[in-house]
């Protein structure tokens, strides 16, 4: 029987990389090391319940809400084998 292009299963593996992917942003996005502090972006003290709630933050939360802002209009849209990205 032909199934045209997609192999057995080629939908789940697309999804499990969809998946795996966007683990991958967010653990990537989480703070690591010690903690700041003075927050990176303005320079303000970060208050201690902050740094207590969040172990390695480096911003402060209106600096944190613009990054988060930014970070929203990346696309977590997975191309990889589809069809429609081989015709842009």
């Amino acid at each position: 029987m032909a199934t045209g292009w997609a192999g057995d299963g080629a939908v789940q593996d697309q999804i499990d990389a969809t998946v795996k992917d966007g683990i991958k942003r967010a653990q990537q996005r989480l703070p690591s090391g010690p903690g700041a502090t003075h927050c990176d972006g303005c320079g303000d003290v970060i208050p201690e319940a902050r740094r207590v709630a969040i172990p390695g933050v480096r911003l402060c939360v209106p600096c944190q809400a613009s990054a988060d802002a930014e970070a929203k209009h990346f696309s977590g849209y997975n191309r990889r084998g589809s069809k429609d990205s081989q015709l842009r």
